[in-house]
């Protein structure tokens, strides 16, 4: 007969309810007791019975992440990292791509009650968040800039912060003409927005003057769209000495036009990105960039979720802000 939480509980010294405790992933559990019951869920073999956990909780132990795009190496990193947060607790995750388009992000958040999904991890480019909180009672964590003090708990760095890092770093080396690339003119582009409001405070900070001439607009954070705004910035009479990319994607596209214009990188123009993606750790030059604590950001999501599907007492606290940390990671891009 295989063991249950009964022989679970007795080989490690404690309640039948510690152990579904862990096993259920709750975070209130003492780390020396958490690691006491796994080792006697190690040592016994112990599988959970995922059917009859669900069958008493009403629970289906699936749970959805929707992401404006799944192309882009910073959301596709996320996915992955929610999945494996997701695994240790036996959820299962839903993916979706929502392109950024109201209607989809609308229809998605209208529609899950139809389905029989526990919670979702959400970021939204298009919703507000009377919208979102128009949704339904579906649990929900939001991630990203869109929404911030809104219907759900929120995770998520200080964009404008890690931007002014960025900016103040390539000021740090004696940059003067210091062009930024990513800037959007659409309500929904949180993320830009908040991202050139740092780079204009390094800039004041520094006692540099704003020029709007070094700004380049984006359609999409997009390399094809990174060697275009490049190519304009160089075309202009006054040219950049470093550039501030809103994403990595930008800066890549942005180091290959300079490279084509046999403009070196970093000795005539520097550049630094954002997201701390893999393809920048093996470009040439290798990418300096921000590197958001993304690991961080999937573990939280996943916990403050599970823990708004834990009890009543904790579904009825107001929704929650958490700031996630971020480094500066200087590479070849900005100082050989």
């Amino acid at each position: 007969m295989p063991p249950g939480l009964k022989d679970v509980a007795a080989r490690a010294g404690v309640s039948i309810k510690t152990v579904s405790n862990v096993v259920n992933g709750y975070v209130h559990v003492a780390p020396d007791t958490r690691a006491r019951v796994q080792a006697a869920i190690d040592a016994l073999g112990y599988v959970p019975n995922v059917a009859a956990r669900q069958l008493r909780s009403k629970r289906s132990g699936v749970i959805a992440l929707a992401v404006p795009e799944l192309q882009s190496p910073y959301f596709a990193e996320v996915a992955g990292l929610i999945v494996q947060a997701a695994e240790r607790r036996s959820w299962t995750v839903l993916i979706d791509q929502t392109d950024g388009h109201a209607e989809r992000e609308r229809n998605l958040v209208a529609g899950l009650r139809r389905h029989a999904i526990d919670g979702l991890i959400f970021s939204p480019l298009a919703l507000t968040g009377e919208e979102l909180a128009r949704g339904g009672e579906t649990p929900m964590v939001l991630l990203g800039e869109r929404v911030w003090h809104g219907p759900a708990d929120h995770v998520a760095i200080d964009n404008t912060a890690a931007a002014a890092d960025a900016t103040r770093h390539l000021c740090a080396l004696g940059r003067r003409n210091v062009a930024a690339i990513g800037a959007q003119d659409f309500a929904s582009a949180t993320t830009a927005h908040q991202r050139l409001a740092g780079y204009r405070a390094a800039l004041d900070e520094a006692g540099l003057p704003f020029d709007p001439r070094l700004v380049a607009r984006v359609d999409r954070f997009h390399r094809a769209d990174g060697a275009a705004a490049m190519a304009a910035l160089l075309d202009r009479p006054r040219r950049p000495d470093a550039v501030f990319c809103f994403n990595d994607l930008l800066a890549l596209g942005a180091i290959r036009t300079l490279l084509e214009r046999g403009v070196r990188v970093p000795e005539e123009v520097a550049v630094i990105g954002f997201d701390d993606i893999e393809d920048g750790r093996f470009s040439t030059p290798t990418l300096s960039t921000v590197a958001p604590d993304t690991a961080r950001i999937a573990h939280l999501a996943v916990d403050l979720l599970a823990e708004r599907l834990g009890g009543d007492a904790v579904a009825a606290t107001p929704a929650r802000e958490v700031r996630v940390q971020h480094r500066l990671v200087a590479r070849e891009s900005t100082a050989r």
